[in-house]
């Protein structure tokens, strides 16, 4: 890790040849206060050895792919990921070992996923969140608040689609905003609490969040959170357009973050958006 100065901010781009990873290099590439000092990919990857910036779609940037993490992280300022649960953990592990920014937008992290950040964080400034644009982390706001200020006589159902190739549901994105609408109940919240209506029969449950996925064609991100009340609903939208969003959002977290203490943090924290 180097010092904090007025040098570009020297990051790695974990899973650099996936759709993500692309968009994060190009983002890194457009972006004078950054730089890519290193891009992996899982070994045995056919991608390993080119250059990251052609991937991506944009001029050579001399950065080969490759799968030695560890070398990387040791000789950057922090790492964009964006990969799997069980890489995800790998990863914090040796961002605290090279005691350097690790931003994470790997969805389907369970509890003790999460569990084992935090424990890295003690050494890493990590940044996570189940959706690193602004438009989101906002909503992810207003939920709190109006899950607050409605009161459990409105019923909370959170609707979400993503692209035919999305993996996990609900999504990361729309269990974050079932958190935060819990958060505003005053309520515990876990992914183990989701209704499963499809083979249950009986009236809605007082109090429980529902979640409804739909997957389809190439639809970036689309989160509605509905408050359905006695003659009146309130619904609470967002809609992605491209994933440039989440690159950027990510971007921000890294540069926010590289300064910071050690600590677990979220976007609500980059954002200032702890206290709405």
């Amino acid at each position: 890790m180097t010092e904090h100065t007025n040098a570009p901010m020297k990051l790695v781009v974990a899973g650099a040849a996936g759709r993500m990873g692309r968009m994060l290099v190009k983002a890194i590439a457009g972006n004078p206060q950054v730089m890519l000092s290193a891009a992996i990919e899982q070994p045995g990857s056919r991608y390993l050895g080119q250059d990251a910036g052609v991937l991506a779609g944009v001029e050579p940037l001399n950065v080969p792919v490759t799968d030695d993490a560890l070398e990387a992280f040791v000789a950057a300022d922090g790492v964009l990921d964006f990969t799997t649960p069980a890489a995800t953990v790998a990863f914090a592990g040796l961002a605290a070992q090279a005691r350097i920014v690790h931003v994470i937008g790997t969805t389907g992290l369970n509890e003790a996923d999460k569990a084992k950040l935090i424990a890295a964080a003690r050494h890493a400034r990590i940044v996570q969140s189940g959706n690193m644009s602004l438009g989101v982390n906002l909503l992810t706001a207003l939920v709190r608040k109006a899950a607050a200020v409605l009161g459990p006589e409105f019923d909370i159902e959170i609707l979400e689609m993503h692209h035919n190739k999305k993996v996990d549901a609900p999504s990361g994105t729309a269990l974050m905003l079932g958190e935060s609408a819990a958060a505003g109940r005053g309520m515990p919240f876990s992914s183990e609490h989701i209704p499963e209506r499809l083979n249950k029969r009986g009236a809605r449950t007082e109090g429980e969040i529902g979640f409804a996925a739909l997957r389809g064609g190439t639809v970036v991100g689309e989160h509605v959170v509905i408050f359905a009340g006695k003659s009146e609903r309130l619904e609470l939208a967002h809609r992605a357009e491209d994933r440039g969003i989440f690159a950027n959002g990510a971007l921000t977290a890294a540069l926010w973050a590289f300064p910071q203490k050690p600590g677990y943090y979220t976007m609500a924290d980059v954002l200032g958006l702890s206290a709405l």
